[in-house]
């Protein structure tokens, strides 16, 4: 018998009510499944330590006792270095669910494996019915290298180190973000040299400088190992190996300890939507069949990604990644995830070819895949279960209501949604309109347009945004010049000067209007030029775009450091006021022909001029609660790139009357391509 209620998901929205069938039909397969897992397994705790009993784990007496799951094998053997590859030396024990199994003595109390073998040091042989014999490695490998110089192909390693090497977290999780502000960023691309950055620089180099922009969370991706480096991290081979690209395991867990440290949650980038196609040193056809982990047939491959889909509903693919979560959250200390490609779990058409009009019938009719959405609805609700300051964020493209409803009550269970349409708005802005002519009530519709009692975290460019075939938003603003007039010895050009003022105000918009949440991808909060390529046949095998020009920023004469200190100064000033943590903003007045729009959120009052050239002397706004004001930011700061226009020291006191739906209303000088926030003096 189910216990769902629908009363709560209908007083969030009537217009569920139709629908409610479907939501039943999905909260009855998670909890079905969760039951499956009670029963069977012992509950989410015993379930997601998969890790632990699957792959190669050193026992207390230094015996190694190794399991992989390949039903379709007819004999199995682990070979490597240590009995030099001899392949009948080492077999293992199949059981009656398909697992098979191998328990190696320590030699002389010493592993028989020893840690971290310059070379591949284990794979698993097997004889499939037909006699082929194939190899692969491990599934649940958390230590893989690779050596382009011999092969692509990845190498398994057993990490394994002496205790005196092992990295020992000293600091626990900061307390959960409630108004998150997210910095993306990607190790590898933390160099401002033409080659790949490592754990430690990100560690010494890259933290300092997120905790002083005032950012609260990290949000690192292309950390699961992926064979292609181009592919940003999205072609996972290795879900449980940390990518060596960067350095070792335990200098990946120095990283989020030291994040720690300085009071930043640590949030991991994490692909379960698919998985890399490859068969050498991946999953696909790992014990020769195309669907042990996967869809079989076409069902199972990703067309425009060229990659391998999940059967979700399968027991021993749900341990396999509900593992890889918990592997994560305890071996690495994550504080969350952001789950990569949701939509195309959620649908059996993945999103491709496929607009979402926002009808209620595209939620939660036939082309919904309920096993999908089923995993991760178990997921949520395993990690919130067992983790209750964890952050999960999903990449939905979709808009799919109840996505941030917990799954106890219908919903998917995520804390945040990424906003996606605000970043595609702003570029096709300043592709397609001139300034003047920016539908003002389209952008305010654009930005607070999210489903009520619904997380949304609001973005004006990821790294989607700054992929090659793209450009940085600075750069659609700024473009060419940025090479030649960003020095203050130069005379400020009429492109540079637009460009800073609309970088600030874009930004602003966002963080305070946009959602409850804030992300900046890695660099362009001071403004990084150009875009981002990863070095790849097409490019020369080029660095050059696949980095952060830090120097840019760190050079005092370059007007770089204007857009870095407004960044600072937003992030701190929300420290204060607290605007994400709050009730969606109050929007009065979306002048088009002023290019003027006014909202208060979180007692401020924010006013901002989009005009390019048209400024204001005693403009009246409206505002709910009476009392005397000052303003606590101006975007015209001289230390922003501004021209200083404002005077910093105006008390403002409103007059009781109503304007625009206010209580009240003061007068302020707005001049153009300006934002002002005001605040109560008292």
């Amino acid at each position: 018998m189910s216990n769902f209620d629908p009363k709560p998901l209908l007083k969030l929205d009537s217009w569920l009510e139709p629908f409610l069938p479907a939501i039943q039909h999905r909260y009855e397969t998670f909890q079905r499944w969760k039951n499956v897992i009670n029963d069977s397994e012992g509950g989410y705790d015993s379930f997601s330590k998969g890790y632990l009993k699957f792959g190669l784990n050193v026992q207390p007496n230094n015996d190694i006792v190794y399991r992989e799951w390949a039903p379709n094998a007819k004999e199995a053997y682990i070979i490597g270095d240590f009995n030099d590859w001899n392949r009948a030396s080492h077999p293992m024990k199949k059981d009656q669910y398909g697992v098979w199994e191998i328990r190696i003595p320590a030699v002389g109390g010493n592993p028989a494996i020893p840690h971290d073998s310059k070379i591949k040091v284990k794979q698993i042989s097997m004889i499939l019915p037909s006699g082929q014999r194939i190899e692969r490695l491990p599934a649940w490998i958390t230590r893989v290298t690779q050596d382009l110089s011999i092969s692509p192909v990845y190498e398994a390693r057993l990490w394994n180190p002496p205790k005196e090497e092992r990295y020992t977290f000293k600091f626990s999780r900061p307390p959960r973000p409630e108004g998150i502000r997210i910095y993306e960023a990607h190790v590898g691309i933390s160099t401002s040299e033409p080659r790949i950055g490592t754990y430690k620089e990100f560690t010494r180099d890259i933290l300092p400088r997120i905790k002083q922009l005032g950012y609260n969370a990290i949000q690192l991706m292309a950390v699961m190992e992926h064979a292609y480096y181009a592919s940003f991290g999205y072609q996972v081979t290795n879900f449980f190996a940390a990518s060596s690209r960067y350095g070792t395991p335990e200098e990946l867990k120095e990283l989020v300890d030291t994040a720690h440290s300085i009071g930043l949650s640590v949030l991991l980038d994490v692909v379960h939507s698919h998985a890399c196609k490859n068969v050498l040193d991946g999953l696909n056809q790992f014990d020769g069949t195309d669907h042990l982990y996967f869809h079989e047939g076409e069902k199972g491959k990703h067309e425009l990604w060229d990659s391998r889909l999940f059967n979700y509903g399968n027991h021993e693919v749900l341990r396999f990644l509900l593992s890889n979560l918990r592997f994560y959250m305890e071996e690495y200390q994550f504080d969350g995830f952001r789950f990569d490609g949701v939509t195309s779990m959620m649908y059996v058409h993945h999103g491709i070819g496929t607009g979402f009009s926002g009808g209620y019938h595209e939620y939660f009719g036939d082309s919904v895949d309920t096993e999908g959405v089923m995993y991760l609805m178990l997921a949520n609700d395993f990690l919130h279960s067992l983790y209750p300051t964890v952050t999960t964020i999903a990449e939905d493209v979709s808009g799919m209501p109840l996505l941030c409803i917990p799954a106890e009550m219908g919903g998917i269970g995520f804390d945040y949604r990424l906003s996606m349409a605000i970043p595609d708005m702003w570029i096709k802005l300043l592709k397609h309109s001139r300034d003047e002519d920016w539908p003002i009530g389209d952008i305010v519709w654009t930005l607070t347009n999210r489903r009520w009692r619904e997380k949304s975290i609001a973005y004006a460019e990821s790294h989607d945004q700054a992929l090659v075939g793209d450009k940085t938003l600075a750069f659609w603003l700024m473009d060419k010049e940025m090479y030649t007039n960003m020095s203050e010895l130069t005379s400020l050009t009429p492109t540079i000067e637009r460009g800073i003022a609309l970088h600030k105000l874009i930004r602003l918009l966002c963080h305070s209007l946009g959602g409850e949440g804030y992300l900046n991808f890695e660099g362009n909060e001071f403004g990084h030029p150009e875009w981002l390529d990863f070095p790849r046949e097409g490019n020369n095998n080029s660095f050059h775009y696949a980095r952060r020009q830090w120097n840019i920023l760190d050079d005092p004469l370059l007007r770089y450091k204007f857009l870095n200190n407004f960044d600072i100064a937003v992030n701190k000033l929300d420290d204060r006021y607290h605007w994400l943590n709050s009730d969606p903003a109050y929007v009065s007045l979306k002048h088009e022909e002023d290019k003027v729009v006014v909202y208060e959120r979180a007692g401020l009052l924010f006013v901002f001029n989009l005009h390019p050239t048209q400024s204001f002397a005693d403009y009246r706004v409206g505002i709910q609660e009476a009392g005397e004001y000052k303003i606590v930011l101006s975007s015209d700061e001289k230390s922003f790139g501004g021209w200083d226009r404002i005077d910093l020291h105006t008390q403002f006191i409103t007059t009781p009357m109503e304007w625009n739906g206010r209580k009240n209303y003061l007068q302020v000088y707005i001049p153009s391509r300006t934002a002002l926030i005001l605040a109560k003096a008292n």
